[in-house]
């Protein structure tokens, strides 16, 4: 719960949020109800951070960051400007994120970042890197270790360096046994949702 100090200076952040005394909150960052911010975490004054999340040990949140609720970064996560995480977003252990594709460190490229959007439900495994300027279809589910360098598709399984499609993966996170390509339908019994592969793209339908 907030402590007398962040009651006074903290006016965006719920009260029913969880800060760890090493945590730094910038002034003016949102933060919503429930979130748990743990040590060593750095948000700054701009960033939004939505309500049920979990900050991992050793996170950094730039000013325009702008994460969703239910959303879970875990330890060694650094996301800066002008990266998204919608809702339900998994971060795994130290993902690496980029907003620059060509920087120098005499060079201010300031003006030249690109907006990265990771979209609700994906989860991006430990030590996966994000090129900046990329999209990362909903649930879709990136390996450990990956580079993803281009747009992911909507619950598509990618790994490698640089990672590739091998395969479709479900809200609950089980294999979807469908091609890459045709058409194809699979129900998870689990969710009681039906996948349609059609396209090459995957439509979800609750049954």
């Amino acid at each position: 719960m907030l402590n007398n100090f962040w009651r006074n200076h903290k006016k965006n952040i719920h009260p029913s949020v969880i800060i760890e005394e090493s945590a730094i909150i910038d002034k003016g960052a949102t933060i919503g109800a429930n979130t748990k911010i743990w040590h060593w975490v750095h948000i700054c004054s701009e960033a939004k951070i939505g309500k049920n999340c979990s900050l991992g040990q050793n996170v950094f949140i730039a000013n325009k960051v702008n994460i969703g609720d239910n959303v879970k970064v875990q330890n060694n996560v650094s996301i800066y400007d002008d990266v998204t995480l919608q809702s339900n977003v998994f971060c795994g252990p130290s993902v690496v994120f980029t907003n620059v594709k060509n920087p120098r460190s005499k060079i201010r490229r300031k003006n030249e970042y690109k907006k990265t959007l990771v979209m609700n439900g994906a989860s991006l495994g430990a030590n996966c890197t994000i090129i900046c300027g990329v999209s990362i279809g909903k649930h879709a589910f990136v390996a450990a270790g990956a580079v993803v360098t281009k747009d992911i598709k909507s619950y598509a399984l990618v790994k490698g360096i640089p990672a590739r499609q091998v395969g479709w993966i479900s809200e609950f996170g089980d294999n979807i046994p469908l091609p890459l390509e045709g058409e194809a339908s699979w129900t998870c019994q689990k969710m009681n949702i039906k996948y349609s592969l059609k396209q090459s793209e995957i439509f979800a339908e609750k049954i």
